[in-house]
């Protein structure tokens, strides 16, 4: 059985960062591109940012890019987002994907974690 764990989310102030990690188990995505969306309420899920297997390439929404770093360590079978200069229009719960069914311009993960809340505080 496929899980995906989220965890990191939380409480900050605006300025601040956070990390969030998500923690695959069930069969390695070291062949899959790994990423993150996030859902704020009464919002769809948009696309944040992901990693292809190699590593090659990366991808971010243009709302967080120079802002937020997308890694991944495929011995771990692990995806972090590392998100600085956080703003409260970046209050969402963010969710890890794995295994991408769209295109690099059009992310659709196949398996999804349960999302963590990051709230930033103005």
């Amino acid at each position: 059985q496929v899980q995906l764990v989220e965890s990191g989310g939380g409480l900050v102030q605006a300025g601040g960062s956070l990390r969030l990690s998500c923690a695959a188990s069930g069969r390695s995505f070291s062949t899959n591109t790994m990423g993150w969306f996030r859902q704020a309420p009464g919002k769809e899920r948009d696309f944040v940012a992901a990693k292809t297997s190699n590593a090659m390439g990366t991808y971010y929404a243009d709302s967080v890019e120079g802002r937020f770093t997308i890694s991944r360590d495929n011995a771990k079978n692990m995806v972090y987002l590392q998100m600085n200069s956080l703003k409260p229009e970046d209050t969402a719960v963010y969710y890890c994907g794995a295994q991408n069914l769209g295109t690099t311009r059009a992310v659709r993960f196949k398996y999804w974690g349960q999302g963590t809340q990051v709230t930033v505080s103005s």
